[in-house]
């Protein structure tokens, strides 16, 4: 029913020609944005001017600054590998018996560069080709952490401190293979969905490959500034008696730092420069931080369960942390 003048009653369909409902948009948001902080500025700046964001803003943009060129070429590396290395050369190269298989899919992953993002498509595509699930997996778990880039931002970022690139390559190709050979003894067929083709599955190399570049850009940069907002936090905001009361137990500063591991989730071609400005932390603590972080984090549990399923992730992702903090210990206490 229409009310006079032929307007749409209340509560009555909308006529065709009618302007369609108007939302924020991503550019409007952006100017509504600017416009708020230029009506603050004052504020803003002075809140900006105390000593305490001072320090907050020199540990951020220090940590962005060493970590982005590793992550760029990390990430342009990882895509390359992903697109251009076709999953048969893996099926080729690794012998037939998954026992032997899994040691060399785990120094593979120090020769082929590859972030945590691109590993776990990565041995998605080596599972559907037929390689055994315990070298795809420990290929899956070594490539992000004892990669070239990753082990070069390593020793950028601790450069008074050369055992701990050591240290990282040995604690993370230890867990890989663990976590291979235990998968191999234990694992089961039906805990493991067979994974479904690549997005980039139809596209042609180029096109694959710069969409994998913008992909991963976009989602290791964002978490990288998490990582480094974090590690800010840590540095100019927590009382110092609290980080010293976690530091100084050394049972509880590697499980809080394998912790922090998971839930900043940091791209592993960025996560040295995060580990290195936590001084307050032992070298082993901070040795857990980069052996967990690539292997398991919040997002890496995500894509695992979209690849390979949940009853897998939840299964794999616990043993994996565990294995991880023990082996990282360990590996501290003798070559730290």
């Amino acid at each position: 029913m229409e009310k006079a003048g032929g307007t749409p009653a209340a509560g009555g369909a909308a006529n065709p020609g009618d302007p369609e409902p108007r939302h924020l948009s991503s550019p409007l948001l952006l100017v509504l944005g600017l416009l708020t902080a230029v009506m603050l500025q004052g504020p803003i700046r002075g809140a900006l001017a105390a000593p305490v964001m001072q320090s907050w803003m020199t540990v951020f943009v220090a940590v962005v600054v060493q970590a982005l060129p590793f992550l760029v070429l990390g990430v342009l590396l990882s895509a390359a590998i992903a697109v251009f290395v076709p999953p048969s050369f893996f099926a080729r190269a690794l012998p037939g018996r998954p026992v032997l298989a899994v040691p060399v899919a785990g120094v593979a992953g120090a020769v082929l560069p590859g972030c945590e993002c691109a590993s776990v498509p990565v041995a998605g595509a080596l599972v559907r080709r037929g390689v055994a699930p315990a070298a795809a997996l420990t290929f899956l778990l070594s490539a992000p952490a004892i990669n070239p880039v990753v082990l070069t931002a390593t020793a950028v970022a601790f450069p008074g401190n050369p055992g701990m690139v050591l240290a990282r390559f040995v604690a993370s190709l230890l867990v890989a293979c663990a976590m291979g050979w235990l998968w191999h003894r234990l694992g089961r067929a039906d805990w493991l969905r067979p994974p479904a083709r690549s997005a980039h599955d139809g596209h042609s190399r180029g096109a694959a490959f710069w969409g994998s570049v913008r992909h991963d850009v976009m989602h290791a940069g964002g978490f990288l500034v998490v990582g480094a907002m974090a590690a800010a936090t840590l540095k100019a905001v927590v009382p110092a008696e609290w980080l010293r009361a976690a530091a100084g137990n050394p049972v509880l500063s590697v499980l809080a730092l394998a912790a922090l591991a998971v839930l900043l989730s940091i791209c592993s071609e960025a996560d040295a420069f995060v580990a290195a400005s936590l001084t307050q932390f032992s070298l082993t603590a901070r040795l857990a931080f980069l052996v967990v972080g690539p292997m398991i984090d919040l997002k890496l549990f995500a894509m695992q369960a979209g690849t390979f399923g949940r009853a897998f992730a939840l299964r794999f992702a616990p043993a994996t942390f565990a294995t991880a903090v023990a082996v990282s210990a360990l590996t501290g206490v003798v070559l730290l």
